[in-house]
């Protein structure tokens, strides 16, 4: 039987301990060489090296190095130490992010050390929490940590703040009633405490029945071990580039060798172009240039409140077509509020806080019945200590303008009983000075003829049944049934509401008051009944429009909370989620078969009562779909989903440290709407990136069909026109292919990363996730713009020739450094102009474009880069006419977005609604 099955004698009966004596110490350490420390136990963490060697393994890199290797072994240092270079910067970036990925189990022990005070022989010991076993008897008090899982055997006024597993801020009242419901989720077991939450008031004692790895904190701790983190979309993507491009590389370089076999070239010379050709297919700034672009896509998103913690996140957000977000402090404002009341003697219905009058009494009671206390910042925002529904209660009376302090001087404090689950009800009892009369003369009138005040607040039905009168319009009259009515319908209805319903009361206390009232009860008898509070942590403004461009960006929002169904609802639908009326509960969800759950996922949106374990269903059952997900969290019990997710956001305020150590991203200001900015951010980073894929690539293969179109021309040449034709064979150096590959795709390419957005980003549908970074129509673009500059290139090159120029390599040369200027230009913008985009719009870019020309112009002209390139200066005229050459490339590009425009490449899903998705 599960312990909170049980009642507490069959529990210590079970585990063979005594609540008073506890354990016998050579009990305790037998039992402690059985279960082992009371600790977390680490699995699977990656080693340093494991870390290193993913990093270097992805097939683009390994093509990098490889061609770095050769480049080493034929002589090109240079090229060489420049490719080493770029992947060891782009390796040991990716490296440093997963090792603080890796931080995450580390948090999670550090949570679960505290010392503990044990009943251990009949007398109470302070041990450390690792030597706890089963059958330990733990004395706790308010600000104590939980060190193990058990159930309560005493409890006085004890509440629990277990928000690190269940998400939600408030305390849980504890009690040692039996609860019939082997289901329960650790969110119901009331009569249970659990390794790592917090008392947050009242003392209690608890025998151990769950320790390391087997209570609830243990098994997140497992299945965060488990969770096995998946290839980023991109990185999916880049290793299927690198794989297509190493297969067109080997066929060039099969292509050249054999033309210079044929020509009668030396087998070695022919290997060493064939691979140096080969090696110009590869983008070798492509790694350096995504690196650079997601960070600076991270930065820019640091500064909307968005801290990258894995750089591929940054692009994978862009591909997001779920967000599964927890409720407390990400929807809403993780604040509770009184929003409304129920006060008879001001009005006969509910009225919104801010519409109430004349509940004076109503605020004074809830603000004086109350241990909270507040303060504002320089900001003006009120900061809490202690219940988040009392300080609720304490800011409503003084937004009313009856400051806590004043209240208390007006009413000092002079005794008190506090919560318990028996009477429902926590009173307090106050002097009534001279000057609280005058400052409350309606309160006064109730308060004549006596010297101090009893106020009482608590659950509706917990007031009702001890209070003999209301009071209404017409005074203080005896309660009826109409009345209680009255006020059992108004609770119902702000119940339905997800409203969290408190009651308050008071009584008038004759001067001899203690010696005729003996017991709480008689005190807390014939009270008078103000009215009701209504309270509920409200949606954040923002939200509502946050979900709706959500909608419009074909995203689909679920919301994912330890909360109540009702107050899930409730709240869903103040933000439009389109929740319907329906929510699945944690109990609902563990009876689904995957069947049942994929069939739901499609019209379910609201998820209430859920447990770490559904949470990872939840996420997996979307990616088993095709789905990309990101998964917001703040505690402990988010941490696996959040490690599962695609995207996982842990809450920067509010968050855990083993949340944000999980997670991919960390909400600085913990709002829901910066995860949809950071969506945007990732869109355009995407989209930035396959730019720079299909630049670059048009670029090689540019020059590619340059190179490879010279031997064939070659073979042409000497059949019509002698030896002399074999002066054409070698059109474009090795060392040049590769100047012009680290000058456009490295410098180019970081312009294009910095490319402001496209309209209409966030009004298109996700990217779909299994797509290719060369589907959408890039491959008939990046063939078309290919051709294009390989042969307006060598058409440039050869008609020198033809015209006997000394200089007509240099000018190939140089006609394909400007063709990728200008295609740059061109690429900018997927469908819209340079002359709607503007030149400048871009001033990195700009720079760059500038940068780019004065360097080629540097290794046409200077010396020292003439014998380094094997250039040579060619004439203004010839530099003209490669320019404007060149210049048919921009206006290609801005014939091809009209006639070929690239598809948006959006995702379509088996789940998803037709009319989101």
């Amino acid at each position: 039987m599960k312990p909170w099955t049980q009642t507490v004698e069959s529990v210590v009966f079970e585990q063979k301990t005594d609540t008073i004596k506890g354990l016998a110490s050579d009990e305790a350490a037998a039992r402690l060489n059985q279960h082992g420390p009371n600790e977390l136990q680490e699995a699977g963490r990656r080693s340093v090296a494991a870390m290193l060697f993913e990093q270097f393994s992805a097939t683009m890199v390994v093509i990098l190095l490889i061609a770095a290797i050769v480049s080493l072994f034929i002589g090109k240092q240079l090229e060489a130490v420049s490719i080493f270079i770029i992947v060891i910067m782009f390796g040991l970036l990716g490296f440093f992010q997963d090792y603080r990925a890796e931080k995450a189990m580390a948090a999670l022990k550090k949570m679960s050390k505290p010392k503990v005070r044990v009943r251990r022989g009949g007398e109470i010991k302070e041990i450390d929490a690792t030597n706890l076993v089963p059958g330990d008897m733990v004395v706790i008090e308010n600000g104590n940590i939980i060190p193990a899982d058990g159930r309560l055997v005493e409890c006085v006024s004890c509440q629990v703040q277990e928000s690190i597993l269940t998400g939600e801020s408030e305390s849980v009242e504890k009690h040692l009633t039996v609860i019939d419901d082997d289901a329960a989720g650790p969110g119901d077991r009331k009569n249970m405490v659990f390794m790592g939450t917090t008392v947050s008031s009242g003392r209690g004692a608890f025998v151990v029945t769950g320790t390391g790895m087997n209570t609830e904190l243990g098994k997140i701790a497992a299945m965060l071990t488990s969770v096995e983190q998946t290839k980023t979309p991109l990185q999916i993507r880049l290793d299927k580039a690198g794989k297509l491009l190493a297969a067109i590389g080997g066929v060039v370089a099969v292509i050249i060798a054999g033309a210079g076999l044929v020509r009668g070239e030396s087998v070695s010379d022919m290997f060493l172009l064939a691979i140096s050709v080969a090696v110009a297919v590869i983008p070798e700034g492509l790694p350096a240039v995504v690196t650079i672009t997601l960070a600076i896509g991270a930065r820019r998103m640091f500064r909307r409140n968005a801290l990258i913690r894995r750089l591929p996140a940054v692009e994978t957000l862009g591909s997001v077509t779920h967000i599964c977000s927890d409720k407390t402090g990400t929807l809403t404002e993780n604040r509770m509020t009184m929003v409304a009341s129920y006060v008879p003697m001001a009005t006969d219905r509910v009225v919104d806080f801010d519409d109430a009058a004349k509940i004076d009494p109503l605020l004074i009671c809830g603000a004086l019945c109350n241990d909270a206390r507040i303060s504002k910042d320089e900001h003006g925002e009120y900061r809490m200590i202690g219940d988040a529904t009392e300080g609720a209660l304490v800011v409503a009376a003084d937004k009313a303008g009856m400051a806590h302090g004043e209240l208390l001087e007006l009413f000092p404090r002079v005794g008190e009983f506090a919560f318990d689950s028996d009477r429902k009800r926590m009173t307090t009892v106050h002097s009534v000075t001279e000057a609280a009369r005058q400052r409350f003369p309606g309160m006064a009138h109730y308060l004549e003829g006596a010297d101090e005040v009893a106020f009482v607040k608590g659950s509706p039905d917990g007031i009702l049944e001890t209070a003999s009168q209301i009071l209404m319009p017409e005074g203080a009259v005896p309660i009826d049934e109409q009345t209680r009515t009255a006020v059992l319908n108004a609770n119902d209805l702000l119940a339905s509401q997800g409203k969290r319903v408190l009651a308050g009361a008071f009584r008038a206390l004759p001067k001899n008051w203690r010696s005729e009232m003996a017991e709480v009860n008689q005190m807390e008898a014939q009270l008078s009944f103000i009215g009701l509070f209504a309270l509920i942590d409200p949606p954040r403004t923002e939200v509502r429009d946050a979900i709706a461009v959500c909608k419009s960006a074909g995203i689909n929002v679920f919301m994912i909370t330890g909360d109540h169904p009702t107050t899930a609802r409730a709240i869903s639908r103040e933000l439009a989620l389109d929740a319907g009326e329906e929510a699945v509960t944690g109990r609902e969800l563990g009876d689904f078969s995957d069947a049942t759950l994929n069939e739901r996922l499609k019209h379910v949106r609201v998820f209430a009562r859920v447990s770490p374990e559904h949470k990872i269903r939840i996420v997996t059952a979307l990616q088993s779909q095709g789905a990309v997900v990101s998964m917001t969290g703040d505690g402990v019990n988010d941490a696996p989903a959040l490690k599962k997710a695609d995207i996982g956001v842990a809450m920067g305020i509010t968050g855990t440290d083993v949340s944000k150590e999980a997670s991919d991203m960390v909400l600085q200001d913990d709002n829901f709407t910066t995860i949809v900015a950071a969506v945007e951010e990732g869109r355009v980073i995407y989209d930035n990136i396959r730019k720079f894929i299909k630049f670059s690539i048009a670029g090689n293969l540019g020059k590619i069909i340059a190179v490879s179109i010279a031997p064939f021309l070659s073979l042409f040449f000497m059949a019509f026109i002698g030896s002399e034709g074999a002066a054409f064979s070698i059109a474009v150096t090795p060392l040049q292919l590769l100047w012009l590959n680290l000058l456009t795709d490295g410098l180019l390419g970081v312009g294009l990363g910095v490319e402001p957005g496209e309209s209409g980003v966030m009004k298109r549908k996700p990217v779909n996730p299994s797509a290719g970074v060369f589907s959408g129509g890039v491959i008939g673009q990046i063939l078309r713009m290919g051709t294009v500059i390989g042969v307006v290139s060598m058409a440039t090159g050869l008609w020198f020739w033809h015209q006997g120029a000394a200089g007509w390599q240099t000018i190939l040369f140089s006609t394909l450094a400007f063709a990728q200027i200008f295609q740059a230009i061109g690429t900018r913008s997927a469908s819209e102009s340079i002359v709607a985009v503007g030149l400048f719009s871009n001033p990195t870019m700009a720079g760059i474009l500038a940068l780019v020309t004065v360097l080629q112009l540097c290794g046409i002209y200077l010396p020292p880069m003439q014998k380094f390139l094997g250039t040579t200066a060619i004439s203004a005229i010839e530099l003209a006419i490669s320019f404007g050459a060149a210049s048919l490339v921009l206006l290609f590009a801005e014939i091809e977005k009209k006639l070929f425009p690239m598809s948006p490449n959006v995702a379509q899903y088996r789940s998803a609604s037709p009319s989101v998705v």
